[in-house]
């Protein structure tokens, strides 16, 4: 897959499931993390940046 522009790879991070952790911790729910890291800027403000552009 390819983009256009960098801005169109922000967003859209994806889910991991937690496995070890929560059975350490005796949790029976799903835990899942999300991973920013993907993000262009490797974080979450990537996301208000954009929107910022947007608006402007």
């Amino acid at each position: 897959m390819w983009y256009n522009n960098i801005l169109e790879t922000v967003g859209n991070t994806p889910l991991v499931k937690l496995n070890k952790i929560p059975a350490e911790h005796g949790i029976k729910a799903t835990v899942l993390a999300k991973i920013e890291t993907t993000n262009p800027g490797n974080s979450i403000k990537d996301r208000m940046a954009v929107k910022m552009i947007e608006d402007a």
